[in-house]
Parts: structure tokens; C-alpha cells; sequence
């Protein structure tokens, strides 16, 4: 069983991978399921009928996903391309703490549409990591220290998600390099109780490889800890937003898993998860 649950296309501001490719590239790759994820960042980004109060970016304005054409087109191919894949629908969010009202509107009103919710965070105080805005003016120590009290505030606060996605992702964009485990590990450890407690799992993100971190997204360590507590509930996404992401490593990280002692990953389908056995 090969599932990428973690999947971009042109409905997210960041791609151009247009959603059908997706889908015969994944049936190329014997893909068994895809899960779409694609990005919805209030805070930072407009919905997609305003693109007055959007920043520009290459010409474009920068907006969450154009919900009205999406769902339908995800909807379109889930039945078109049944006989050789499963298509799943999903959104990652990505939170804070003053944007979960928003969020929450979003999953009240296509709730019914949707099989999977990465809860990210991506930014805090609407400041971005890619951009280095968050991490400027701040010790390593200090974005770091920031991100995961922010992450846990939200998880405290906010239950309306399935997993939570590349959960140390500030060591993706740390200008001082990577922050040792064992400083965050009660944060981290918190987080983690607080998902396992409210159901809900984590994801294995393969883009680790591609952007050249030395371990894992989530590190080895938080993916022994989130075992060691109880979790169960661990999905696998390439995060892919082009053609040569798309599926990259999954294979790997089910071994990687079994090795660890897990002894499934999970899909989701309505919300659900649905769990299949790992052999290394």
C-alpha cells in the first residue's frame, strides 16, 4: 500500500502542478491513494475572492484556495479516476492562534467535502518562516522557544484537525542551524500528549530529503516520543508540489517507521483514519 497524504497542485498559491497531472502521475508511480492538501494561510493570505487585499507575488496575487472550484474538481477526479487510484480531499491549515475562527467557518461550511486537515503552522503573529521574518531579531533560542509555545497554544485551543504536519518544521529554516531536540522536549512532549489525548496523529513529511535535512520531519526523537506516549496515528506526505516530489521516499519512511516500532500508517477517509500494517 503506497499513499501520498500530503499533495499540492495549481489550488494552492505556491504551485502550478495542474490537479489532473497529479493524479496520472500518481498512477504512473502505482500510487495506491492521494490525499490533495492544499494551502489555506489566513492571517497572511486572502480567500480567493479577494485578491484586493492579496500581496502580489510574480505577477499574481498570493490567496487561499478558490474553495468553490476546488472541492468539485477534487470531487470530478476522485470518480474519473477510480478504477486505478483513490483520491482524497484535504486542506492543510496553516494556524494561529487569532486565525482559528476562521478556519473553523472554513470546516463548518465544507466539512462534508473533506477526508483529511493538516494542521501546520506555518507562520505566528503573521510573520513567516520561509521569509526569515519570524526568526529576524531573534536568538535561536528564542524562535524556536516561540514556534513550539505557539503550536501548543493552538493544539490547546483548536481540535478540528487530523494530524499535525512536519511538526518541527522551524529546523527547516533556522538561520543558526538545527536546535538540539532535548531543548524543546517538554514543549514537544506537551503538544504530543495533547493530539494523542484529542485522537489525533502526526505526519512523517518526506520533503526532509530534499531540502537536505540530516534526520527526519519530525525527527527521529519525536517520533520516539510520540510512540512512547501512545501515538499511533502517524501519515506520510511528500509535501510535493511538482511532478519529481510527488510520492518521492514513502516507501523509504514505511521501513524507516517499522524500524522504529510502529506497526501501521494510516490514511483518512471522512475524517477517520484507517490504519495499514508496516513491514520493514
Amino acid at each position: 500500500m503506497l499513499a501520498d497524504f500530503h499533495v499540492h497542485s495549481a489550488f494552492s498559491d505556491d504551485s502550478t502542478y495542474p490537479l489532473d497531472e497529479v493524479c496520472r502521475d500518481a498512477i504512473k508511480r502505482n500510487l495506491d491513494e492521494i490525499c490533495f492538501t492544499e494551502h489555506v494561510d489566513y492571517g497572511v493570505k486572502p480567500d480567493f475572492d479577494h485578491p484586493e487585499l492579496a500581496r502580489i507575488e510574480e505577477g499574481k496575487p498570493v490567496t487561499n484556495v478558490d474553495y468553490e472550484r476546488y472541492f468539485p474538481a477534487v470531487a470530478d477526479a476522485r470518480e474519473r479516476y477510480a478504477a486505478e487510484l483513490t483520491v482524497r480531499c484535504g486542506l492543510e491549515f496553516g494556524i494561529q492562534r487569532h486565525t482559528i475562527p476562521q478556519f473553523e467557518a472554513v470546516r463548518k461550511r465544507w466539512g462534508q467535502d473533506l477526508d483529511f486537515i493538516i494542521l501546520s503552522i506555518h507562520q505566528v503573529d503573521d510573520q513567516e518562516f520561509w521569509t526569515g521574518d519570524f526568526q529576524r531579531g531573534r536568538s535561536q533560542q528564542e524562535y524556536n522557544d516561540a514556534y513550539y509555545e505557539a503550536m501548543l497554544d493552538v493544539v490547546e485551543a483548536y481540535q478540528g484537525y487530523s494530524v499535525l504536519g512536519h511538526l518541527d518544521l522551524i529546523k527547516r529554516y533556522g538561520p543558526a542551524g538545527v536546535y538540539p531536540f532535548a531543548k524543546s522536549r517538554e514543549v514537544i512532549a506537551a503538544i504530543l500528549e495533547r493530539a494523542i489525548a484529542d485522537g489525533k496523529g502526526i505526519e512523517v513529511n518526506t520533503s526532509s530529503f530534499r531540502y537536505g535535512l540530516h534526520d527526519l520531519q519530525p525527527c527521529t526523537e519525536i517520533l520516539e516520543l510520540y510512540r512512547d506516549l501512545g501515538g499511533r496515528i502517524v501519515t506520510i506526505g511528500s509535501d510535493s508540489h511538482k511532478p519529481e516530489h510527488l510520492g518521492a521516499y514513502i516507501r523509504r519512511i514505511q521501513r524507516r517507521l517499522a524500524a522504529l516500532g510502529y506497526e501501521s500508517f494510516c490514511t483518512f477517509e471522512h475524517g477517520e483514519p484507517h490504519f495499514h500494517k508496516l513491514e520493514e
